[in-house]
This record gives structure tokens, sequence and C-alpha cells, in this order.
């Protein structure tokens, strides 16, 4: 027998907390907590960026892609697929940042169950051979690498060039002495783990030259209609990203928001893709993405344990304390978080919250469960 998954539209069930075998005081508290400790990010999010958000001056942080501005704090604790609680605006969409990030494993995992890409291990070159991934540095670079943020790539791509995020502090990773944008050596390909965004957007563009379509397109027809998502999200790219393949336009979208684009969805929608992986790339009666491609993307990387492609990991509780070793993370700026804990069958998304007030969501959250 199928476990519940939401149909399409706003049926989704809930559940009292007493049902769900959680505490209803405690429960009732994350949400409260949420509200409390709504993220300092200035709401117009086009203003946050010009005004040197990621520390980054002009042209470096120049703004190409779109903006709008950003929602109230919402979010959900869904327990064996039903909502046990939820704040906020749910149903609306809104910029998520590099939650983007996990959306784009997902599509590689696409490619890879459907033979697109034979190997994740094998050089991206063999497989997008316009001169991307053709220099000394760059030629041996594997699929495996842009995944786990581990490729050292080296160029420019659509205007901004991998110096931009070279030497990125994040979350207290990173060698704090050396400022961010600045030179570093960099190290053969899977000898250095450093989040780079325009390694990233690096990779969504190789995705797109693999399946000679643009991945809005291929996300909506294989995860988010199967699953019952909205209507109204979209992912964007950068006005420099235009490519033509095959005689047609399309535009290669951007792994986060950082200089605008990205995915823009609703809380909802982000936790029926948490519930998907939760469920192990399974959705009611139909295998969406394999099992297979579930299991590699929650796996450790060799170079950094807390990162797997493109998801954020909880080994020896390191990211988030009270969550078990078992949870994972999609993480956006601002903060987004969604949180899965498949041991649990629980996810929890929650938008727009300190980054540093996390850590206290997930107490009363785990303290709702026990």
């Amino acid at each position: 027998m199928s476990q519940y998954v939401p149909p399409k539209g706003e049926n989704w069930e809930t559940v009292s907390p007493g049902d769900a075998g959680l505490d209803a005081e405690a429960l009732k508290d994350v949400s409260t907590y949420a509200r409390e400790n709504e993220s300092a990010m200035d709401r117009d999010i086009a203003r946050a960026l010009k005004a040197g958000h990621f520390d980054e001056p002009p042209p470096d942080g120049d703004v190409i892609g779109p903006t709008e501005p950003r929602g109230d704090p919402s979010g959900l604790v869904v327990k064996d697929g039903r909502i046990a609680a939820e704040w906020g605006p749910t149903t609306a969409p809104d910029i998520t940042f590099s939650v983007t990030k996990s959306y784009l494993s997902l599509c590689a995992g696409l490619a890879v169950d459907d033979g697109l890409i034979p190997d994740v291990n094998a050089p991206v070159r063999e497989l997008v051979q316009d001169g991307t991934f053709d220099s000394a540095q760059n030629r041996d670079i594997t699929w495996a690498h842009l995944l786990t943020q581990s490729s050292e790539w080296e160029g420019t791509l659509w205007g901004k060039a991998d110096r931009i995020d070279r030497n990125r502090q994040l979350d207290g990773l990173g060698d704090g002495t050396v400022k961010k944008g600045t030179h570093r050596d960099l190290q053969p390909p899977g000898a250095f783990w450093e989040y780079n965004d325009i390694r990233v957007n690096v990779l969504a563009y190789a995705l797109l030259m693999v399946f000679r379509k643009p991945l809005p397109d291929v996300l909506r027809t294989r995860i988010m209609e199967p699953i019952g998502a909205s209507d109204d999200w979209h992912w964007e790219g950068y006005e420099t990203s235009w490519v033509e393949i095959d005689g047609h336009r399309m535009q290669s979208v951007s792994g986060g928001a950082h200089w605008g684009g990205g995915l823009f969805i609703s809380s909802r929608d982000q936790a029926r893709t948490g519930l998907l992986m939760s469920r192990r790339g399974r959705w009611g009666d139909e295998q969406l993405i394999s099992e297979r491609w579930i299991d590699a993307s929650t796996a450790p990387s060799g170079v950094f344990p807390l990162y797997g492609y493109l998801w954020w990991l909880n080994a020896d509780r390191a990211y988030c304390a009270a969550a078990p070793e078992t949870s994972y993370f999609a993480l956006g700026h601002g903060r987004n978080v969604i949180w899965i804990d498949p041991t649990l069958d629980l996810v929890v998304v929650s938008r727009w919250i300190e980054r540093t007030a996390f850590d206290g969501l997930a107490e009363r959250v785990m303290k709702a469960i026990a």
C-alpha cells in the first residue's frame, strides 16, 4: 500500500498533533518561534543585492537576473505526509536562493536515470564539447565534481568570473583571513571544496546542453506536475544567459539568486519536493527518480562530508545539533530551508528565519516529536 501523498491543489490533508503523535504545545511553539525570529534581510531583494548583500563591489555584484520582494516568514511541519503545522503565506511563490541548487541535483538525477549522463565520474567534456571544459584546469572535471562543489572550474560564465566566489565565507566555513573575491591558487578537480555560485551555474549550463531543452521544462514535466505542485513557480536565469541550441533560443537558469534569478516557489511546493525526497523518489505508485540517485545525493562527498550532491548533510550533527544525523537539508540565503528526515517521515520547510535561529527551530520540532 502506498504511503499518503497529497493530491494536486489545496486539499492537502492535515493531522492533529495528537493523531500524529506530536506534542500540541511544543508544535505551536515552532510557528511562534519562526515568526519571532524573522530574517533581517531586506524584504526588497533587489535593494538588498544592489546594496552589496554578498559583499561584492560593482561590477562583480551587478544584478543581472530578476528579483521579487520577499514575503512574510512561512513554513510547514509535515509528518507522515500530512500537515501538522503551518504558518505564513505558504501558497505564495517566493525567491528561494540556493535551495535552487538541490533542484539542479534532481535534474542531474533525471539525466543519469535517462542515460543522458552514463557516468557521473566521467569528464563533463565528453558530453559538453564547446570549450567550456577544454582548458588544462577544467578538462578533468567530472559531473560528480560539479555536484559536490569540488570542481575548481576556472573561467567566466554569463559575465561572472569564478574568482568572485573564491575564498567565500559560508556559515563559518573557509579561511576568515582571506578576502572573498581575491586570488586563490586552484587545486586539481576533486581536491578542494568551495561554495561557488559561478561553478553551480556551470553545472546548470552543462545539464542544459545534455537535455537540449530548458531545465524548468524538465523539472515541470518530470517532477513538479507529478507531485501536484502549483502552476505558479518559475525558474529564471540571467539577461546574459541565453543560448541557441538546435536552432532554438533557450535560457540557462541560475543555481541561486546570488545575482538575481533562481527558483521562485511556494513553501507548500517546497514541502512536496521534500516529501518526494523523504519517500526516496517515489510519489504514490510512481517512481519519479531512482532510489539510487537519492542515495548518491545524500551520501557524503569525499572532500567535504557535510555535503552530498548539492544537499547539505548532518554527519555528527555538525550542521544542526538538534536534528538527527539522518537529516539532510536544502539551504538558501535568507534563511530558506527544506529539512528532511526520512527515518522520521518528517519534512520541515522554514523560510525567512535568521540563520542563527534555525537550531532553535529544530529543537522545538524535535521536542514536539518526543
